[in-house]
């Protein structure tokens, strides 16, 4: 009756422990995230486009996971273990981050390939530290206590956002190092480094407390192996494990299949992509198959789903951080922060700040409400969150409008932007969990949050869908002036560019290539871009060191003939042109950000509308 009670009065302290062990986790990734797309371009020498693809795919399959870890957790191994195993393998896929910064000078192939397995290895660690130490959040309260999980669970993304904003802080002040106005392309890896580290230190935090702290309010380990759950955790009768026939599980597969291709052949996505978009639905009809689920079980996660579906436009929005908005924080941004010239990569600094800042008071503003029979439900909360975003992009939109070609953003408009995305966020993500936490069946707890950042991972992967279609920033035009190249004039079709400029503007990213055009006309382009990219690393790496630089590439390894260019000219193996999205062309970067006001926009108008029905299945009156 004692525990019960002071269980009612304040939040156990293991939810502490869960707090710093994620505020860790936390840091390992977004530090990484901080830095990840600069150095693909800069250091691998890939494109935004590129990059921004990669930081999508990559940010998608670390939210896809989390569905096979909940499986695994709730099946095999329990929550403990799965963080255990997450967290070594985070912090060894950073270490292989490491050693990609470490090596891409002397081998660059070989820096991409660990850049490759790096991701893999983050991916999967993500997979199995995710989902599962956002269910024990949710155990560590008893039922009479689920009222505070709003409370409790925007506490723990506080945590997660001071892990955030260190991160973003530590790593790219010893990796996005710049020196009189040139990036050091060889510090990224301290960066790294210092993520890796972070990792141990989370997964050692629980290690060490999770048997003295992580307990139930009865004093029962939280999180551990599945075989040793008893009955009468489990309240009301409430079944323990879910019905899946293989009828079931085969139809699943099948349907998996049948959608992963629909999306890569008829919507155009690539593999990464179409593996997201096809398990989120398939995952949803497959627990929805279920023959234990009641009714009122199966409208509340119904709920959790349509939810889930509207949460991918908001990070879809929000995951430009990564990508487009830190291009522009690089290229196009003045930054002088008080006399301080700010890294591009800390500009999204601001978003962790405004997190730890403001956590506490939107989760009293709720409490107050609470307490006054005022507060909103989740999903109209987090249709607030949708439309603050839109918010957000539709005055960068208008600030952006008459910048030109060669015009820089103040960074007091980016600051602006991530404090109202980070309001919006508060409205979404953190209500967004405890959504999960109250109306999942506990049988499908790690499952369902293993669901809900599947709205997360297909969030991310339309972000970098998104970031793609990012047109030329400044430095790109600028870069073309210097070397008496009409950028504009050629995006235009005003003016006709040669071979030779074609191939330079391949050279800068700017340009895209015909991959199959080049190789039936016998042309080694990507050889020769690769060579060229390997001899500028070299050059630096000399200039860095001090040292004379000699060049062991022949013409021929790094150019073309004049009747080469002729070819790459008048077979448009290389084009230059605008990108596009749903049948529209994106000419400059006010439309670029309005594409994100209309889909956010009207995804939070939508929401809003469902809210009344959304209320009477969540309380078992649909």
């Amino acid at each position: 009756m004692n525990n019960n009670t002071k269980s009612s009065s304040k939040h156990p302290p293991g939810l502490f422990v869960l707090f710093l062990t994620e505020m860790w986790e936390r840091f390992n990734f977004y530090g990484m995230r901080a830095l990840l797309t600069l150095f693909i371009i800069n250091a691998l020498m890939m494109s935004k486009e590129d990059s921004s693809l990669i930081y999508g795919g990559f940010l998608g399959l670390s939210y896809l996971t989390p569905m096979l870890g909940g499986f695994i957790s709730d099946r095999y191994l329990g929550n403990r273990n799965c963080i255990m195993i997450g967290g070594t393998l985070m912090a060894i896929g950073q270490l292989l981050l490491f050693f990609s910064g470490s090596i891409f000078d002397s081998n660059l192939e070989l820096a991409k390939i660990l850049l490759y397995i790096a991701l893999g290895s983050i991916t999967f660690g993500n997979g199995f530290f995710k989902p599962n130490i956002s269910s024990m959040v949710g155990s560590l309260y008893p039922p009479q206590d689920k009222n505070k999980l709003d409370t409790a669970f925007t506490l723990f993304y506080m945590g997660i956002n001071l892990g955030a904003f260190l991160g973003q802080l530590i790593c790219p002040l010893l990796g996005d190092v710049v020196n009189d106005g040139v990036r050091d392309i060889f510090a990224f890896k301290w960066g790294f480094l210092a993520a890796s580290i972070a990792m141990v230190i989370g997964t050692l935090t629980l290690y060490l407390l999770k048997d003295k702290y992580v307990i139930t309010p009865e004093g029962k380990p939280i999180g551990g192996l599945p075989k040793h759950n008893k009955g009468e955790d489990y309240v009301d009768g409430e079944a323990q494990s879910a019905k899946f026939t293989p009828t079931a599980l085969g139809l699943a597969l099948l349907g998996f299949i049948a959608l992963a291709l629909t999306f890569y052949y008829v919507f155009g996505q690539n593999i990464i992509y179409s593996a997201i978009y096809g398990s989120g639905l398939t995952l949803a009809g497959l627990i929805l198959s279920d023959k234990s689920l009641t009714k009122v079980e199966r409208d509340r996660i119904l709920v959790i789903y349509i939810v889930s579906f509207f949460v991918i436009f908001f990070w879809a929005a929000f995951e430009q951080a990564g990508s487009s908005l830190t291009f522009i924080a690089d290229n196009q941004t003045d930054r002088n922060f008080f006399g301080w010239q700010m890294p591009p990569s800390m500009v999204q600094i601001f978003n962790g700040i405004f997190v730890v800042i403001f956590a506490i008071p939107m989760s009293l503003l709720w409490d107050s409400l609470r307490a006054k029979g005022k507060e909103p439900i989740s999903p109209f909360k987090q249709a607030i969150g949708l439309l603050l975003i839109a918010l957000s992009y539709f005055i960068i939109a208008h600030n952006v409008k008459d910048l030109g070609n060669s015009g820089l953003l103040a960074v007091k408009w980016l600051i602006l932007l991530y404090f109202i995305q980070t309001i919006g966020e508060l409205c979404l993500s953190p209500i967004g969990l405890s959504l999960v936490g109250k109306l999942a069946p506990k049988r499908f707890a790690s499952l369902l949050f293993g669901v809900f950042f599947l709205s997360n991972a297909s969030g991310y992967a339309l972000a970098g869908t998104l970031g793609a279609i990012l047109p030329p920033t400044s430095e790109q035009f600028i870069a073309c002036d210097k070397i008496k190249i009409n950028l504009q004039g050629i995006l235009d079709s005003k003016v006709e560019a040669s071979g030779e400029e074609l191939f330079r503007l391949l050279n800068m990213k700017i340009a895209k290539l015909n991959t199959d055009l080049a190789q039936s006309n016998n042309l080694n382009i990507k050889d020769r871009v690769d060579n060229l990219n390997k001899l500028n690393a070299a050059r630096e790496k000399a200039k860095k060191d001090k040292k004379e630089f000699t060049n062991t590439y022949k013409a021929q390894d790094t150019t073309f003939t004049a009747e080469e260019f002729k070819i790459i000219k008048d077979k448009k193996i290389i084009e230059v042109k605008y990108p596009t999205f749903a049948g529209f062309t994106i000419h400059n970067l006010f439309e670029f950000f309005m594409v994100f006001v209309v889909l956010c926009g009207i995804a939070s108008v939508l929401l809003f509308g469902l809210t009344p029905l959304l209320k009477k299945m969540m309380h078992g009156r649909g």
